[in-house]
């Protein structure tokens, strides 16, 4: 039985004992008193008298009768006595056997159960998942115990589960990894070819080129088939926070993202003569940028322009442009990417970042619905805002970002 238990019982039984002892004792002295008032009544001379004066008389049965009735009455009140005494310390036992019953009672039903509840629940904490808890219908924590047993359960389920998809991401990633090589090899082959000038005639060049094209698709194919398989995981992937020169980030990285200078232009606030910085990732960063160029050469098929706006002055080097309109005051720098293609349609805008979302003008153009979903996931992560227009004519992708 429960510690705690076993001490109220001890505590209550010496309790019992010590009050019928009381009463036992109270009891007795008023016997004792009563037998004090019939000794002296016993020994009244008058009753005396009486009882000798029948004896003269010759009425000796009278006189024994009066003698009996004294001692009847003296061994009457004994008699009571002990009843008294007999009936007190039964009511203390049925008492203390009352409240054992009681609390083995509550420690089989309740504390029991409840221990081992605690008992089950420190060892599912331990990682020990294959032991079971018996359902009792019969205490008050069957349900309980049947919630604890079910989510013992559920969780070797959902670790089950989880070994599963992580061995299967093993097999799928070595898979693809494994075909990626295949054709990244017949480039290099081809790639040696050209270096080697075994592209003696515009045949062979165009075969070469041909093949080259061909097998960088099938890369480019199998590497969405990866990162479709890993879209998931998009909430650990990794952003860090480090200062960046936003202008030299343009004029450098950005710029080196286009093979033709017809392709793009990029417009730099005027006056501007030292760097504009921000708190970012650059390489996610760069990735955001290449997923706009890749949408705008897709759908809009038009060059594109990159114009960087400052709100707010940080010194005198760079001057407020008049055209930044932004309800947000959190932000002072704005980096817009335009193309110049059909757009998107308007009601469209508020589901366009979702995950596999594609709209309906996107005709026979392959894709996967992820590419706004990504820019708007990094942005969001680099504590950026991301804003859609549309322009007459063309899409604007704004980011409003915060200068540090």
């Amino acid at each position: 039985m429960n510690k705690k238990l076993l001490i109220i019982l001890f505590i209550y039984t010496i309790a019992v004992v010590i009050a019928g002892q009381m009463v036992i004792t109270h009891i007795s002295k008023s016997y004792n008193r009563e037998e004090a008032v019939r000794q002296e009544a016993e020994e009244n001379p008058v009753k005396l008298n009486e009882v000798k004066q029948l004896i003269a008389d010759g009425k000796s049965d009278e006189a024994i009768e009066n003698l009996d009735e004294i001692i009847e009455s003296y061994d009457d009140a004994e008699d009571t006595k002990s009843r008294v005494v007999l009936l007190t310390w039964i009511f203390v036992i049925i008492n203390i056997l009352s409240v054992v019953i009681i609390l083995v009672y509550i420690n089989i039903r309740i504390l029991k159960p409840f221990e081992d509840m605690k008992e089950y629940a420190s060892k599912i904490s331990a990682g020990d998942l294959d032991s079971t808890l018996m359902m009792d219908r019969g205490n008050y924590f069957g349900a309980f115990t049947w919630a604890f047993d079910n989510m013992r359960r559920e969780i070797v389920k959902s670790r089950r589960a989880e070994k599963e998809a992580i061995e299967n991401n093993k097999t799928v990633i070595a898979t693809l990894s494994h075909d990626i090589k295949t054709p990244m090899a017949s480039i290099r082959a081809y790639a040696e070819a050209f270096e080697a000038n075994m592209d003696t005639t515009p045949e062979k060049r165009q075969k070469y080129l041909s093949i080259m094209m061909q097998k960088c698709d099938e890369v480019s194919k199998l590497t969405n088939d990866l990162f479709l398989h890993s879209i998931s995981e998009m909430d650990r992937l990794e952003v860090s926070s480090d200062k960046l020169d936003l202008v030299e980030f343009l004029e450098k990285d950005v710029r080196e993202l286009f093979t033709e200078e017809s392709e793009y232009k990029i417009f730099l606030p005027e006056g501007v003569k030292e760097g504009i910085y921000i708190n970012a990732d650059r390489s996610r960063f760069l990735q955001i940028i290449e997923n706009m160029k890749s949408n705008a050469e897709k759908y809009a098929k038009t060059p594109v322009e990159i114009k960087l706006e400052v709100s707010t002055v940080k010194g005198s080097n760079v001057e407020k442009t008049s055209d930044v309109s932004s309800d947000d005051k959190d932000y002072d720098i704005r980096l817009h990417f335009r193309d110049f293609g059909p757009g998107i349609p308007d009601e469209e805008i508020p589901f366009i970042t979702g995950k596999f979302y594609r709209g309906k003008n996107v005709g026979n153009e392959n894709g996967s619905g992820l590419g706004l979903y990504i820019v708007k996931e990094l942005i969001d992560r680099m504590g950026a805002k991301l804003l859609i227009l549309n322009s007459d004519p063309g899409l604007d992708m704004v980011m409003d970002i915060k200068r540090v």
